[in-house]
């Protein structure tokens, strides 16, 4: 009877974690959703930033990661219980994250399929990244 209570309750957490992928649209940006770029300050730096995003790094230039920081990062900007949106450069890193985030956190994540790549494709203008103190 444990056995089949436990499953029922991961069941039921799954039900609320979700991972939608989605490719950036002026739309999406426009809806008001929070968007977290998990890229690096250099790739901020070099192409600048949808304006509003959060930069966030999850891995670091030397392929490292701090999973606790990013958390405590991400729930600075992110409820509980509330969809949010990731890019990256392609979308390759926040496949990654969006499913870590979503299978170990319960977390509904948007996965924004072609990044910041497909931004640009699209004619979309960035604003300049500026590191706050």
């Amino acid at each position: 009877m444990k056995k089949l209570f436990c499953l029922l309750c991961i069941f039921l957490l799954q039900l609320n974690a979700e991972v939608i992928n989605k490719y950036p649209t002026q739309e999406l940006i426009d809806s008001g959703i929070t968007i977290i770029d998990i890229r690096t300050e250099g790739e901020w730096k070099e192409t600048g930033l949808i304006k509003g995003a959060v930069p966030i790094t999850f891995w670091y230039s030397d392929g490292s990661y701090n999973i606790p920081l990013f958390m405590q990062e991400l729930q600075k900007h992110v409820k509980k219980d509330e969809t949010f949106a990731l890019i990256c450069h392609v979308g390759t890193r926040t496949k990654e994250v969006s499913h870590f985030l979503s299978q170990e956190f319960n977390m509904r994540v948007i996965n924004l399929v072609g990044g910041m790549d497909h931004l640009k494709k699209l004619g979309y203008k960035t604003v300049k990244y500026s590191p706050s103190k």
